[in-house]
């Protein structure tokens, strides 16, 4: 038995040996070349075998969810250049077949095709495997299209505007800007190699007045549609607007240029009298000048008003009068018509009063000059009397003619307003409060109002205690 056994064993025929693979020079002289490296180590594996390029086959991904991806991806045409995978943006569309629609944002899965975008309200799921029948995308056919950036339409930022050939306007928008200029530059170069195409071939003609009327044309549709008798006038009104359009705007431009480097000065048209000088608003030195005085003969009319019958009423400067009524009286003093404050409209003194305050608050520098207002502080905060009393004299003396006999005739007026302050319940603190924010405050605003407001009241409480010392001089 044992024999038999390796009889048929040596029968047995034997399989050929499988030679080796043969390499060819250059791999083996590249890992030759590879091996002279300090720290590689070569392994007699696979790996080391370098496979012939005129060989080597297109890398194919075997995971299967990528590979239903890829295949469901065919809608975006994968062998156009400009097709590309769908992404998320905002989009807007704003007219349709010319009429003007209401821009309204919403969030679309947008994919390039070969000639057209579409516009999914799906996920990005649904969108790509389409597995919701009946939910078919917007299509936009990109023949003839026009892409551009717009400003105009829109406050977001990074947004540009597609224009159909058949009047449909979309806004696409995404606050990344490489995502958007991604897809500005891919779907521009299709619309143009498409309107190129078109055009050789007679398949895309336009004529384009502006975004409100397109017409397209087809060479191999010779059927057109009537223009009904009723319509016609519309249309034609229609075509000619919109081709006068933008010429209307650049005239409408120009002839403001014109009119602003041609419009007369202000010292031309006060000449003609079409613009009469104010009383409101004026500085005081201008305003003394045209009336040929130092004191604005508005405040002299005022103060006489008052000191004949308003030196008993209550609260006399610390009540608001009718804010109509001052304007009005406002309005009288501009136009420089005859004022009689006696009449009756004007029977409320807190009407004469705050429109005495409103002068004041209105001067384009105040009553104390800008330049003053540093150094009426400085002198406020001296702590002996005598010398306070001569900082803040001197200072009045070097004030403007205007300015200072305005003030004398106003504080002097103040004085004899607090001879009656047992019945109009003035006082001088109750002064110093309402007229110190109103006859001097600082040019530009340090943030320090409340301490400004204490030195101003303080500075016009000390002027109308010691008036009859700071003025005393001039009087003799």
């Amino acid at each position: 038995m044992a024999s038999a056994r390796i009889s048929n064993i040596q029968n047995v025929p034997k399989k050929p040996a499988v030679p080796p693979p043969i390499q060819s020079a250059a791999a083996v002289q590249m890992r030759i070349k590879s091996s002279t490296n300090t720290g590689d180590r070569l392994s007699q594996t696979k790996s080391m075998v370098i496979p012939d390029p005129a060989q080597s086959q297109a890398q194919i991904s075997r995971h299967r969810r990528n590979q239903s991806q890829h295949n469901l991806v065919g809608i975006s045409g994968a062998g156009h250049p400009n097709s590309m995978k769908g992404e998320y943006l905002n989009k807007a569309k704003i007219a349709d077949g010319g009429k003007k629609l209401r821009k309204n944002w919403t969030s679309t899965w947008v994919v390039l095709e070969d000639s057209q975008l579409l516009f999914y309200k799906e996920s990005k799921q649904e969108a790509l495997s389409n597995l919701k029948p009946g939910c078919k995308p917007e299509m936009v056919d990109l023949c003839g299209a026009t892409v551009e950036w717009t400003t105009e339409k829109s406050s977001r930022k990074h947004v540009f505007q597609i224009t159909t050939s058949c009047g449909q306007e979309f806004l696409l928008q995404v606050d990344d800007y490489p995502t958007i200029c991604k897809w500005h530059d891919a779907i521009k170069k299709t619309a143009d190699i498409l309107s190129k195409t078109g055009k050789e071939t007679g398949k895309c003609n336009l004529r384009r007045s502006n975004s409100s009327e397109f017409v397209l044309r087809r060479a191999d549709s010779p059927v057109r549609k009537e223009v009904r008798p009723e319509n016609r006038r519309s249309l034609i009104f229609k075509l000619n607007y919109s081709a006068s359009d933008s010429a209307d705007k650049n005239g409408v431009k120009n002839r403001l240029k014109k009119f602003i480097s041609r419009r007369p000065s202000m010292k031309t048209l006060q000449e003609k009298g079409l613009i009469k000088d104010r009383v409101f608003g004026c500085h005081l030195l201008t305003l003394c000048k045209r009336e040929g005085t130092t004191v604005p003969k508005f405040v002299k009319l005022c103060l006489e008003t008052v000191e004949k019958r308003g030196l008993e009423a209550d609260g006399i400067y610390r009540v608001s009068g009718n804010l109509a009524s001052i304007q009005k009286l406002r309005f009288i003093v501009d136009q420089e018509e005859e004022l009689n404050l006696d009449d009756s409209q004007w029977e409320d003194i807190h009407v004469v009063t705050g429109a005495l305050k409103m002068f004041f608050r209105e001067l384009p520098e105040p009553l104390f000059p800008y330049r003053f207002f540093e150094p009426f502080v400085e002198a406020i905060k001296v702590r002996e009397h005598a010398q306070r009393l001569q900082a803040v004299k001197k200072l009045v003396h070097q004030l403007p003619k205007p300015n200072q006999e305005t003030m004398k005739l106003l504080f002097r007026h103040f004085q004899k307003t607090l001879t009656k302050s047992s019945k109009n319940l003035m006082s001088t603190q109750g002064i110093g409060i309402v007229f110190g924010p109103t006859l001097l405050w600082p040019e530009l605003d340090s943030g320090n109002m409340a301490v400004n407001m204490v030195y101003q009241n303080q500075i016009v409480e000390f002027i109308l205690t010691e008036c009859s010392q700071i003025f005393v001089s001039e009087d003799k």
